[in-house]
C-alpha cells in the first residue's frame, strides 16, 4: 500500500529525515513514534505530499507522490494534529465543503451520511463547529479524512487534548477503521498505540531505530522475560514446584506480598512459554493463583531505552550503518 524508499530531508547541512525506508502493508495499523525533534511529522508531511523530500520516493498505491500527486494523493485521508476545521461553518456545511475541495465522485448525500453515522456525528450534523466539544470537532477532522473512501489513513496525534473517555472513544473509532483501512498513527501517548497498532515504528534523530510488533520489541529488549507470580501456598513446597516444572530456567522467591501469599519471579528457558504448566501445576496442588504477569517491558519503557541510546540493535540490523554510510558518499559526489 505505502512504499517509503531512501527518505532525506534535508535543511541546509542539518538532516530532517537521514535515509529511512519502510513499507506498510494493505489492512495493517502502523504507530508512528518519535520524540519531539525525530523527524516524525516531517515524514508524515512528506507522504501526504504537503513537503517535498530532498532525496527518495514516497509510493502509494504504486503512484509517486511528486510524479504523480492527483493519483496518489487520492488514496490517503489525513488528519493533521491540528484538524482544518472551519469554526463558522456548520458539520453539514464544512464536510459538502471538503467534499467539493477534494473533488470527491461518490455520491454526495449517501456518502456523507455513511461517514457520519461511521464516526457518530449524525447528530451534530446541523451544529456549528465552534459549538462542539473537543472530541466532536476531532471526530469531524477523522470525518473529512474519510471523505472519497481513501485507502489510507493518516493520522497525526488523533487524541492530543482530549480527556480519558473521548481518548477511549476516538481509540476505539481508530480500531473500527482499522478493518477496512490501512492506518498510520501518530501519537505520543504510548499505551495507546500498543493497544491499537499492530507494528510499531520508532523514529529518532532523523532514522529509523526499531521496527517491529510491540510484543517482540518487548521480549528482544527485555532480555530473559519471565512470569511474576503471585501464589497462595507453603513457600518453600511452591519454589521447587515451580523450579522442577519443565523449561524454567530458575525460580526465585520475591517475598510475602499478602499473609501466606508469595511472589516468585519465574525465568523461562529462551523461547519457552510456561504459563499453562505453572497454571496446572498451582490447580492440581490447590494453590490459588492470585496474580500472574510478564515481566516484559512496556512500550513506554521500550521508548525511552530507545531514544535514550541504551539499546544496541541486533546483528541482523548491523549492517545499517554500512547503507546509510554508502547513502550519505552518493549524496556527497
Amino acid at each position: 500500500m505505502l512504499e517509503v524508499k531512501n527518505l532525506v530531508k534535508r535543511y541546509g547541512s542539518k538532516f530532517a529525515v537521514n535515509d529511512i525506508s519502510f513499507t506498510v502493508e494493505r489492512g495493517e495499523i502502523l504507530g508512528f513514534l518519535g520524540p519531539n525533534g525525530a523527524g516524525k511529522s516531517t515524514t508524515m508531511n512528506i507522504i501526504t505530499g504537503y513537503l517535498s523530500s530532498t532525496e527518495g520516493t514516497v509510493t502509494i498505491d504504486g503512484h509517486e507522490i511528486l510524479e504523480d500527486p492527483i493519483a496518489a494523493k487520492s488514496h490517503i485521508g489525513y488528519l493533521p494534529e491540528q484538524p482544518p476545521l472551519y469554526m463558522d461553518m456548520t458539520v453539514k456545511e464544512y464536510l459538502n465543503f471538503m467534499y467539493e475541495l477534494k473533488k470527491v465522485k461518490l455520491p454526495r448525500q449517501k456518502h456523507i451520511e455513511e461517514i457520519c453515522k461511521t464516526v457518530k456525528i449524525d447528530h451534530v450534523y446541523t451544529r456549528l463547529i465552534r459549538n462542539l466539544s473537543k472530541g466532536y470537532k476531532q471526530r469531524v477532522g477523522v470525518a473529512q479524512a474519510l471523505l472519497g473512501s481513501p485507502e489510507l489513513l493518516i493520522l497525526d496525534e488523533p487524541t492530543v487534548g482530549l480527556d480519558p473517555k473521548q481518548i477511549i472513544e476516538i481509540r476505539n473509532l481508530i480500531k473500527e477503521l482499522g478493518k477496512t483501512h490501512t492506518v498510520i498513527l501518530s501519537s505520543h501517548i504510548l499505551p495507546e498505540v500498543q493497544a491499537i497498532c499492530e507494528r510499531v515504528i520508532v523514529i529518532n534523530d532523523g532514522k529509523i531505530i526499531a521496527d517491529d510488533t510491540p510484543d517482540h520489541l518487548a521480549r528482544s529488549m527485555s532480555g530473559e522475560s519471565g512470569l511474576a507470580v503471585r501464589l497462595e501456598g507453603p513457600v518453600t513446597t511452591v519454589h521447587n514446584a515451580l523450579r522442577a516444572l519443565p523449561n524454567v530456567h530458575s525460580c526465585n522467591p520475591l517475598g510475602e506480598r499478602e499473609k501466606g501469599v508469595f511472589e516468585y519471579l519465574v525465568e523461562p528457558e529462551a523461547g519457552a512459554d510456561v504459563r499453562r504448566d505453572v497454571f496446572r501445576l498451582a490447580k492440581d496442588n490447590n494453590w490459588p493463583i492470585l496474580s500472574m504477569k510478564s515481566t516484559e517491558m512496556t512500550l513506554e519503557e521500550i521508548f525511552l531505552k530507545l531514544t535514550s541510546g541504551e539499546y544496541v540493535a541486533p546483528a541482523k540490523e548491523a549492517a545499517a550503518p554500512a547503507a546509510e554510510q554508502k547513502s550519505n558518499e552518493g549524496r556527497e559526489e
